[in-house]
């Protein structure tokens, strides 16, 4: 297995920045000639994940608090993880702010395909993430549907953040709230896949899963229903008995690997690590 720790200066951010990529290599099963030859060498580029943390975490608790790696391994998928600094992947108001979107959407890609052996083909590349790094995935997918073949939210629909979190307080009480409430808190970049569906142009599969438990669970299946209605291809997955937690985005992240609508050449084998 190849975990690498990636530290380089981002022109986008002017500063340095960290990412964590996970590459699958030759396994200890391999090199002891049980599972197949060993070769750093490969038949064809790898498909490539980009997956989001969520609010407070940073670029190493994907492979802290779950198996992604091993999934990666199994699955042979690279996975690329960045430091998103509680900036909802979005470019930050002001002279002075953040450009994180900027360099979620061009930079990076930019510097995974030129260092490292994966495909820069549209089938090939998928985004994720957990609560905020949902958000992440989704806003990203929405603004270019043109460049993901298929998209996880897990525990994080696109809503707006309220100001009442910002400053410290609690959260919205979804719960409580009517559909048509609910709706009224997604966030305004929705109307940019509504956009984009009336179009005709590609657009992604979605996967959408949230725990039963989790206090954002009345917004994802509303979320996931209104992304329906726009005739966009959604799976669901609404029956664990989870809430905001990490045994539930460790089951997310292996079966959304599972689900990936995959046409590469590792498509359909699973190693044995």
């Amino acid at each position: 297995m190849a975990l690498i720790k990636a530290n380089f200066i981002s022109y986008i951010l002017r500063r340095e920045v960290h990412v964590d990529v996970i590459l699958p290599s030759p396994t200890i099963p391999e090199s002891l000639g049980m599972g197949g030859k060993a070769s750093h060498s490969r038949p064809a580029p790898l498909p490539v994940l980009y997956l989001l943390h969520g609010m407070g975490n940073n670029e190493t608790n994907w492979v802290r608090y779950t198996n992604v790696e091993r999934y990666a391994e199994e699955r042979q998928i690279a996975v690329v993880m960045p430091a998103g600094e509680n900036q909802e992947y979005r470019n930050q108001p002001g002279p002075g702010g953040n450009r994180q979107f900027d360099f979620i959407a061009y930079e990076l890609p930019e510097f995974v395909q030129a260092n490292f052996p994966v495909s820069d083909r549209r089938e090939d590349t998928y985004i994720a993430g957990l609560s905020m790094g949902s958000m992440g995935s989704l806003l990203h997918s929405f603004c270019h549907p043109e460049r993901f073949r298929a998209v996880g939210s897990f525990s994080g629909p696109l809503m707006q953040i309220p100001k009442s979190m910002n400053e410290g307080g609690g959260l919205p009480d979804y719960a409580a709230m009517s559909p048509q409430e609910v709706r009224a808190q997604f966030s305004p970049d929705v109307a940019r896949i509504e956009q984009a569906a009336g179009e005709g142009g590609p657009l992604p599969d979605y996967y959408v899963a949230c725990g039963k438990k989790d206090f954002l669970f009345p917004a994802a299946v509303a979320f996931a229903d209104h992304l329906k209605s726009l005739g966009l291809k959604v799976t669901v997955d609404f029956e664990k008995d989870y809430g905001h937690e990490w045994y539930c985005w460790d089951e997310n992240i292996a079966e959304f690997m599972d689900w990936l609508p995959r046409t590469d050449a590792y498509a359909g084998s699973k190693r044995q690590i």
